[in-house]
């Protein structure tokens, strides 16, 4: 499945308006993140909108590989989300290892797990 037809499943955005939203930043495809807040307080389904948040979210903070953008990768990630490709105990792990490594240096960033941010944010809203 392309970039478009990811985009557009998740957010339930026609495959015309991601096309034309698309951006290329460091030899990555991309969406601005002003083209989904729209998005994310006019959609009506409240899990579409938790999913989307959550896309913006990690694109931003997490993987945040070109300013003001959702990087590719973080498409291909929820994607498999909503297919339902988890590992939990893979998961958890990693999330432990990142914080701990962190808090042993006593610096650096925590490297999140979206699958964790995910049920988090269906859990909470």
């Amino acid at each position: 499945m392309t970039f478009i037809k990811k985009l557009a499943k998740i957010t339930r955005i026609s495959d015309q308006w991601v096309t034309a939203r698309i951006k290329q930043k460091g030899g990555n495809k991309c969406i601005p993140w002003k083209s989904l807040r729209y998005h994310i307080l006019a959609h009506p389904d409240t899990k579409k909108k938790v999913d989307v948040f959550a896309l913006s979210t990690y694109g931003l903070v997490i993987f945040p590989k070109a300013l003001g953008h959702i990087d590719e990768a973080v498409i291909d990630l929820f994607d498999q989300l909503d297919r339902r490709v988890t590992a939990v105990s893979v998961i958890l792990a990693e999330t432990f290892r990142s914080l701990s490594a962190c808090w042993r240096t006593g610096e650096g960033r925590f490297i999140g797990c979206a699958q964790l941010l995910l049920v988090w944010f269906h859990s909470h809203f």
